[in-house]
């Protein structure tokens, strides 16, 4: 799907999906026999026998970090970048066991860089994985001095029983929505491009949609972290696959949790979507299409259960803190459609 908004913001979608296909092309001639997820998955499997995968993913906060940057809160932005990555490795069914990031910056602060590392490690503690180690590197003349980005990655285990993929899935299967934070880490290119180089909207402004926020408190939100959850369910059995909803939103991110020939159908007004994606439609020219195709709307994890077992899982998601709803099936043929928007 072409994501006009996003290419107006400076970001090319379909660059982006090119380059994944010519480098997995490239990865796949890099491997060895333990290797048992090709590129392309939530998170790459490699065997370690008894039954046993590590199950590895990375990923950075994205231009989130310069909304961090602007307001100098510096101690949340870690938070987002171990749940972009711990979130990958729960959707394998792998419990997370560690991390490690990546921190560039202009010029080394100290104390500028130890409140960054404070909220990864402030992430590890909410995933319950270690923070094992990491590297600071500083670019003088290549970044401002004030400007940085982190990147990371996370390793868990799994067993060959609690495996989950589209393998798994089955037509009429439920899915399960988890209600994300806000944006996440997803789509702050085009917003910031609608809302603050515009000057439409700034970070210290309290929109009505809000109510009472600043802008600046809402796009710092950090990310959810589903890891713990997921993979208790997984090792009870009761999930057949997830979905880490980010970057392309739910038409991009669902078809990876299914198999071919099979789709889903979403009914959009099962849950309530957070107020900020409206005040994003509002004041960006942004279409329903665009806006599905960009953010999470809403959903930051989709779970694939059986008809069964959706109650049960329902239940133990909101005990964990998450507030979830059915919002939708599994069903022929391929492609996600989008009710009652039509969106696929």
């Amino acid at each position: 799907m072409t994501n006009q908004a996003y290419r107006r913001a400076g970001v090319d979608l379909d660059a982006a999906a090119k380059a994944v296909s010519l480098i997995a092309e490239v990865a796949a001639r890099a491997t060895r026999p333990e290797a048992t997820e090709a590129v392309g998955g939530f998170a790459g499997l490699f065997s370690i026998g008894d039954g046993r995968h590590l199950a590895a993913a990375t990923d950075g906060a994205g231009t989130k970090t310069e909304i961090a940057r602007l307001t100098g809160r510096l101690d949340t932005i870690g938070i987002d970048l171990v749940a972009m990555c711990a979130d990958d490795v729960a959707c394998t069914g792998a419990e997370p066991l560690f991390f490690l990031d990546y921190l560039a910056m202009g010029a080394v602060v100290p104390e500028r860089a130890a409140a960054l590392v404070e909220g990864v490690a402030e992430g590890c503690r909410r995933t319950g994985c270690a923070l094992l180690g990491g590297e600071t590197a500083e670019h003088p003349g290549v970044m401002d001095p004030d400007r940085f980005d982190l990147a990371g990655f996370c390793v868990g285990v799994v067993h060959d029983d609690h495996l989950l993929g589209p393998s798994r899935v089955r037509p009429g299967d439920v899915l399960i929505g988890l209600a994300s934070s806000g944006l996440h880490s997803n789509g702050y290119s085009l917003v910031r491009s609608a809302m603050l180089d515009s000057g439409a909207v700034g970070l210290e402004d309290r929109p009505g949609e809000l109510g009472g926020r600043t802008l600046g408190d809402e796009l710092l939100e950090p990310t959810a972290v589903y890891a713990p959850l997921v993979g208790a369910l997984a090792r009870r059995g009761v999930l057949h696959a997830a979905a880490h909803v980010t970057g392309g939103g739910i038409p991009e991110n669902l078809p990876r949790a299914l198999p071919e020939g099979l789709g889903a159908d979403v009914d959009v007004s099962a849950w309530v979507r957070p107020p900020v994606f409206g005040l994003i439609q509002r004041v960006a020219p942004v279409t329903d299409r665009d806006m599905w195709s960009t953010f999470n709307m809403g959903l930051g994890m989709i779970l694939v259960v059986d008809a069964d077992g959706a109650t049960d899982a329902i239940a133990a998601a909101r005990e964990a803190g998450h507030d979830a709803h059915a919002v939708g099936r599994v069903s022929p043929p391929a492609g996600v459609r989008l009710t009652p928007f039509g969106t696929s």
